[in-house]
Order: structure tokens, then C-alpha cells, then sequence
């Protein structure tokens, strides 16, 4: 008499147990870094955002520019060019990401330019690439 009242119970833990297990194993590649699916196989594109100044404004020459860097290992892995001029750049670590500062080029004025910024990690394809266009003014 007590087995088909443990019966629907039974049931209702296996389904609980089945979805938890497919959710883990469905979710465990979005956070590579925390061991799901990391190592020499799995990486995290670099994340290049909060660019400033905005795509299309317009600048004065050798105007400061900056970035935020997500999933980056080390800050020399990330390069940066404006029209082929490879730029410095300082970073700071705020543990999260690197905050990324530069100057344009004090000789680009009147033209448009592309802050261009290249990630290489140790593995090709792991590697990541962004940017944004900015108007130069004449002075």
C-alpha cells in the first residue's frame, strides 16, 4: 500500500536530479576559466568595450583614448595601432578587467583615424581584435 504513494515521489526526484545534471553540464562552458571545459583546449575571447571617446567623435590631435579589456591574461598581450602606428598604451589591472589608456598620434590631424587593438593569446584562435573610428580635427 505505502509503494504507489512513494511512487509519484520517487518520480519527482529523478526529474529534479536529471534537470540539475543536464543544467551543469549544459552550462559549464560559459565560465571556461573556472575549470569548465579549460585548459589546453577552451579559452575565453578577449571582451574589448567602453570606448572612449564614442565611434565618430571628434578629437583634437594626440587626444587620450581608453578601453576596458575582459578575460585577458597578461596587459602585453594587447596592442594598439591608430592607422598602422602602433601606439603606447598603460593599463590597469582593476582585477576584473585592464583599463587600457593611450594618446593618438600628435601628428594625425584632419582625418579620420581607427583606434585598432589586437589580443594575442597563447592560443590562435583565442585571440581577439576591435575598435573604433574617431575624426581627428585640425587643431
Amino acid at each position: 500500500m505505502k509503494t504507489p504513494k512513494l511512487l509519484p515521489l520517487f518520480f519527482m526526484f529523478s526529474c529534479l536530479n536529471i534537470g540539475t545534471g543536464y543544467a551543469a553540464e549544459h552550462h559549464s562552458g560559459h565560465n571556461m576559466a573556472a575549470g569548465g571545459g579549460a585548459g589546453e583546449n577552451g579559452c575565453l575571447k578577449p571582451q574589448l568595450t567602453k570606448f572612449l571617446p564614442a565611434n565618430l567623435a571628434t578629437v583634437a590631435p594626440g587626444s587620450a583614448f581608453s578601453f576596458w579589456a575582459f578575460n585577458v591574461e597578461k596587459p602585453g598581450q594587447i596592442k594598439v595601432t591608430v592607422k598602422n602606428i602602433p601606439v603606447e598604451v598603460t593599463t590597469e589591472d582593476k582585477e576584473a578587467f585592464f583599463l587600457v589608456k593611450g594618446k593618438l598620434p600628435a601628428d594625425l590631424v584632419n582625418t579620420a583615424a581607427r583606434i585598432n587593438i589586437k589580443v594575442n593569446a597563447k592560443i590562435p584562435r583565442c585571440n581577439g581584435e576591435n575598435g573604433w573610428l574617431v575624426k581627428i580635427a585640425e587643431q
